[in-house]
């Protein structure tokens, strides 16, 4: 027999609805009793379980980038090979709407569930397809799925974890997302020349069970503690903005297939509408760069559209400037991946004592003096190995401040609005990367300077906006409230 409030896997009972956790704290104080680490005995499997799901659907994002050209030849569908990438981002944004809707209502564990399951079937669909076509719904399906779990994974951090271990247990999430960068490429390879194509789909569905069977046990022993709450309405208008963002954001992915000059003009229209047809998706006052709230999901907006729109060009440019391997130019990604894993670690480690504003600043600052480097090389041809290194200073920089966003989020969020503000702040990331990617395009053709050299600039300058907004992430007199 146990011990009222725990049960025998040191997990504590939940207690009822008439203990509700506050907004940014852990409802059950002794759920940190002892717990130094997310792998600490009470969060261990459901850490693990969480960092397993992480793992699975960054790997099935990095290894299909290396066996989509197989994908393309084998299934006679190389004029849709754009479009194989293009839908599952478009997709995720409609999956991150829905899943923080229910999430609000309902908890995270339907949702959670669900996603799962939906991850699954498009992988299957994906796995097996016999033609392009259906290749492509598979992507559309599990693109959705794989998108929408991320959102109840955060809220069952703000929901279980301390507020203590919240920044390590996003570290461990960065790291989960980024192993797969780093050795996901290299197994989809041999998985794809040893067997086919197929199983690098399929493969991930076998690992997916012991991962759920890991976190859904002690999940449901704190189910009281991370229940919805039923008062929060479906908002249809909001599924219909995502809908209208996400083929938006497909129409600026699709519009380079167009000739001269119709191609900037869909880029530019589809960047309107996404400005537009975004606000209800994001809490209010985030495009006007609010303090708090607002700041932090504009800030993760504008750092992912900097570094991410300046990753796409690095490998590129050493391959046609350079003329690198295109092993030897991924490796300047790989250096990154080790640096953000790295630097993810250090922050999660150092916890309060570097608060989310300042550890944001200094990612920030950061991130804009290596792309500036990475400029320099492009603009005046220097060594190559100078752009390895500040690229490498620049996964750094993102892995020292990406935790820090959702921290912040969670712990400026009501409850009732976990879910909403968790979507939020992965579809900011998600936009930012499109348009940063359509808006170097548009300026590139309009520029008559060197290859590459516009493309980084358009970054530079994003990541100059990232350090003026930087100080309004968090609550004003964070930073000094900690000096």
């Amino acid at each position: 027999m146990t011990t009222p409030g725990a049960d025998t896997a040191g997990l504590p009972v939940a207690a009822g609805r008439d203990r509700p956790a506050a907004a940014g704290a852990s409802a059950h104080p002794e759920l940190a009793d002892g717990a130094r680490s997310p792998l600490s005995r009470p969060f261990r499997w459901l850490s693990i379980g969480m960092f397993s799901l992480v793992f699975l659907a960054a790997f099935e994002n990095m290894a299909v980038t290396t066996i989509m050209p197989l994908v393309a030849r084998d299934l006679d569908g190389v004029a849709l090979f754009a479009l194989a990438f293009a839908v599952p981002l478009a997709a995720g944004v409609i999956g991150m709407v829905l899943a923080g809707n229910w999430t609000d209502r309902a908890g995270p564990l339907p949702s959670l569930v669900t996603s799962a399951v939906l991850f699954v079937v498009g992988l299957l669909i994906a796995g097996t397809a016999p033609n392009m076509i259906v290749f492509i719904v598979g992507r559309f399906v599990h693109g959705i799925a794989g998108a929408a779990v991320i959102v109840p994974l955060y809220v069952i951090v703000a929901r279980v974890y301390p507020e203590a271990l919240r920044a390590r247990v996003f570290a461990g999430f960065a790291a989960a997302w980024v192993i797969p960068s780093i050795v996901g490429p290299a197994i989809a390879g041999v998985v794809a020349e040893a067997l086919s194509w197929h199983w690098v789909f399929l493969g991930v569905i076998g690992l997916m069970l012991p991962a759920a069977a890991m976190m859904l046990p002690p999940i449901l022993r704190v189910r009281d503690l991370v229940q919805g709450d039923p008062g929060v309405r479906w908002s249809l208008a909001r599924a219909g903005w995502a809908v209208l963002t996400a083929a938006a954001a497909l129409g600026v992915s699709l519009s380079k297939e167009l000739g001269e000059p119709w191609r900037w003009l869909v880029a530019v229209a589809c960047v309107a509408v996404v400005v537009v047809a975004v606000r209800p998706l994001l809490p209010p006052g985030t495009l006007r760069g609010e303090r708090g709230l607002p700041a932090t999901v504009l800030l993760r907006l504008i750092v992912a559209g900097a570094f991410f729109g300046s990753e796409i060009y690095l490998p590129y440019l050493f391959i046609e400037r350079y003329e690198f391997s295109p092993s030897l130019a991924g490796a300047v990604l790989t250096g990154a991946g080790v640096s953000w894993a790295a630097a993810s670690w250090l922050q999660g480690r150092m916890g309060d004592r570097v608060s989310n504003t300042q550890a944001v600043q200094v990612g920030a600052g950061l991130l804009a003096v290596s792309l500036g480097v990475v400029l320099a090389v492009a603009a005046f041809t220097l060594s190559p190995w100078i752009a390895f290194v500040a690229w490498t200073f620049a996964g750094a920089a993102m892995g020292f401040m990406y935790p820090r966003f959702s921290v912040a989020v969670l712990k400026l969020s009501p409850k009732s609005a976990q879910g909403f503000n968790s979507a939020a702040l992965s579809i900011g990331e998600s936009l930012g990367a499109a348009v940063a990617l359509a808006v170097t395009a548009l300026v590139a053709s309009a520029l008559a300077v060197g290859a590459f050299t516009a493309e980084f600039a358009v970054t530079v300058v994003i990541a100059v906006v990232a350090v003026v907004l930087a100080p309004r992430v968090g609550p004003r007199g964070e930073a000094s409230a900690r000096s």
